[in-house]
C-alpha cells in the first residue's frame, strides 16, 4: 500500500486527511466560518511600534491586529544581502523565510500609521492573532517566487546532485533580476516549458496584486490563497500519491479540470466516492480523529501515553498501564518506551501539537536502552515536515523537544477549553463546595440568627448536605440559631451556590 488522499467536502467545512499504508498521518481542516488565512496577501496599516520587542502590530482587516517582528521586515535591506533558513519546501504555503541582515532598529524603519505589504506567515493560535512578515512568497505547482529576494534554490528532497544542477541552471535563465525563485520537489524531472509557464503565471499573479495595492486602501485584502482542496492539488498530490479520493461531484469536477490542465498524466488517480457510507467513515478516519482528541492513548502491548496541554508546553507521559511483560523489569520498561517513542511521534504529527514538549519515559537505568528509545523517536520523528530539535534523553527519562507551530493543533481546532471547569480539568469536589456553604453560613453572624437561611446548590451538593453532612447542617443550625433549608436547583454548577435569607 502506498499513499492515499481523501477529501471531505461540506458546505460548513473541508477535511482533508493523508493516509500512508492505510494509516491517517496528517489531518487539515479549514471552516467556512474560519478560514485559514495562512498565505493571504494584505494592504496592512501599522497601529504599534513596540522598540522594546523589536516588533510592531499591524491592522490586516481581521478581528485581531498581526504581529511582525522585525527579522521580517525587508525594509532598507538588499536583495543580495538576505540569506535562506532553509531550501525545504514541502510544508506547502509556509515557505522557506528569508532572515534580515540589516542592524537598524525598528523604531527608525517604521511609524504608527505606515502601510505595508504583508503576508500571512502563520495563522492565529490561541489568544495570539497572525504572524506576518514583508517577505512575500507565492507557491506554484513548480516554484515557490519571492519577489523581493534575489535568490534561487532547489529542494534539497531532490536527491540527485545532477537534477538539482539542471534545474539551478534552469532557473537561472528564466529569472527576472531582482526576484528570488525555490524550485519545489516535484519538478524534479519536469521540462522547461513547465517552469517558463510557472515563472509566468506568477508574474502575473504578483503583478495583479501591485495593481490592487495601488488602488485600494489599508487595511485591504490583496490575494488569497487556494482553497484547502486546491492546495491539496497544488502541495500533496504527488507521483506518489496513488488515489485520491474526494466526496464532492462539483470538487470532484473542478479539481480533475484543474488537473487536466496542470498534470495530465495524474488524472486518472483522482475518484469520486459516491457510496452511502461516509468516505471518512469508510476509511476510518473518523474514528483516528476520536483518537487524536482523547488525551490518554492506548499502545497496542497495553501500556498507554497521557497527553496534557498547558499554556507553556504540551507534556506527555508515557506508563506502563497493563503490560507486564515476561522476563525484567528493564526489559518491560524498554519495550513499552520503544513503542510510547514510535506512537509519541505519530500523535505530534497527526495532532500538530507545536511549541515545547516534554516527554516523560519510564526510568531506565541502562545508558545503552535509554539510547535505544532516544533514537527511535528521532527515527520516528524523521519525515516530519515542521523544523525541530529534539534533545537527548536525560538521566530523569526526560526527552525536550521545540516543534515549529504554524497553524493551531488539532485539538485547539476542533475543541475548546471547558466552560464548566474553565479549562482547568478538574472542578471543586462537591464535599469542598459543601464546606464553603457552611463557611459562608457562618460569615453571616447575627445576621442570620433567628431567620431562615435557603440554600440553592446543585443537586450532587444538595444530596450530600441533606445526606453525609446532615449532621453538620444540624449542628451549624444550634450554632448559629438558625433554620437551614437545602434546595436541589440542576442550572447551578457544581462549584456554584446561593444562599438566601428570609
Amino acid at each position: 500500500m502506498g499513499r492515499d488522499i481523501a477529501i471531505n467536502v461540506t458546505r460548513e467545512e473541508t477535511r482533508v486527511a493523508v493516509l500512508d499504508n492505510n494509516q491517517v498521518t496528517e489531518l487539515y481542516v479549514d471552516r467556512a466560518k474560519h478560514k485559514d488565512f495562512v498565505g493571504n496577501i494584505y494592504k496592512g496599516k501599522v497601529v504599534k511600534v513596540l522598540p522594546g520587542m523589536q516588533a510592531t502590530f499591524i491592522d490586516i482587516g481581521l478581528e485581531k491586529a498581526a504581529f511582525m517582528h522585525v527579522s521580517d521586515l525587508a525594509i532598507d535591506t538588499e536583495p543580495g544581502d538576505t540569506l535562506l533558513e532553509t531550501e525545504d519546501d514541502d510544508k506547502g504555503p509556509e515557505m522557506p523565510r528569508p532572515r534580515r541582515q540589516t542592524s537598524k532598529p525598528i523604531e527608525e524603519l517604521l511609524k504608527e500609521g505606515q502601510e505595508l505589504m504583508v503576508q500571512i506567515s502563520k495563522g492565529p493560535i490561541g489568544t495570539k492573532g497572525p504572524r506576518v512578515t514583508t517577505y512575500v512568497s507565492l507557491p506554484g505547482r513548480y516554484l515557490v517566487f519571492m519577489p523581493n529576494v534575489e535568490h534561487i534554490g532547489v529542494s534539497r528532497r531532490i536527491p540527485k546532485d545532477e537534477e538539482r544542477a539542471r534545474l539551478k541552471e534552469i532557473m537561472k535563465r528564466l529569472r527576472q533580476p531582482g526576484h528570488g525563485y525555490i524550485v519545489r520537489t516535484v519538478s524534479e524531472g519536469v521540462k522547461e516549458e513547465d517552469l517558463q509557464s510557472d515563472v509566468e503565471f506568477l508574474n502575473v499573479l504578483w503583478q495583479e496584486i501591485l495593481k490592487k495595492r495601488e488602488h485600494l486602501p489599508a487595511p485591504s485584502l490583496l490575494h488569497t490563497d487556494l482553497s484547502l482542496a486546491f492546495r491539496v492539488i497544488r502541495d500533496l498530490f504527488t507521483s506518489k500519491v496513488e488515489k485520491l479520493w474526494v466526496d464532492s461531484r462539483e470538487e470532484y469536477e473542478a479539481m480533475k479540470d484543474f488537473v487536466r490542465r496542470f498534470m495530465p498524466d495524474q488524472t486518472s488517480r483522482i475518484h469520486f466516492y459516491d457510496k452511502d457510507e461516509s468516505l471518512f467513515d469508510h476509511l476510518g478516519i473518523e474514528m483516528e480523529i476520536s483518537r487524536a482528541l482523547n488525551r490518554k492513548v492506548w499502545l497496542k502491548s497495553g501500556g498507554h501515553i497521557v497527553i496534557d496541554h498547558t499554556e507553556a508546553m504540551t507534556v506527555i507521559d508515557v506508563n506502563t498501564g497493563r503490560f507486564v511483560g515476561k522476563r525484567d523489569q528493564e526489559e518491560t520498561i524498554l519495550k513499552n518506551n520503544l513503542e510510547a517513542a514510535r506512537e509519541i511521534a505519530y500523535q505530534i504529527k497527526l495532532r500538530g501539537i507545536g511549541g515545547i514538549i516534554i516527554i516523560d519515559f519510564i526510568d531506565m537505568e541502562r545508558e545503552k536502552n535509554r539510547e535505544k528509545v532516544y533514537q527511535a523517536f528521532v527515527e520516528a520523528m524523521s519525515s516530519d515536515k515542521a523544523k525541530i530539535r529534539i534533545s537527548r534523553i536525560s538521566d530523569l527519562g526526560l526527552i525536550e523537544l521545540s516543534r515549529e507551530r504554524v497553524r493551531e493543533d488539532l485539538l485547539r481546532t476542533l475543541s475548546e477549553p471547558c466552560h464548566y471547569c474553565e479549562g482547568r480539568g478538574y472542578t471543586k469536589s462537591a464535599v469542598t463546595v459543601a464546606y464553603e456553604v457552611f463557611r459562608d453560613i457562618r460569615r453571616l453572624g447575627s445576621e442570620a440568627a433567628d431567620r431562615t437561611v435557603v440554600v440553592g446548590a446543585h443537586p450532587g451538593v444538595a444530596s450530600l448536605l441533606l445526606d453525609d453532612e446532615y449532621e453538620g447542617v444540624q449542628d451549624l443550625e444550634r450554632e448559629s440559631k438558625t433554620k437551614i433549608v437545602v434546595k436541589a436547583d440542576p442550572t447551578l454548577h457544581l462549584e456554584q451556590y446561593d444562599l438566601v435569607l428570609l
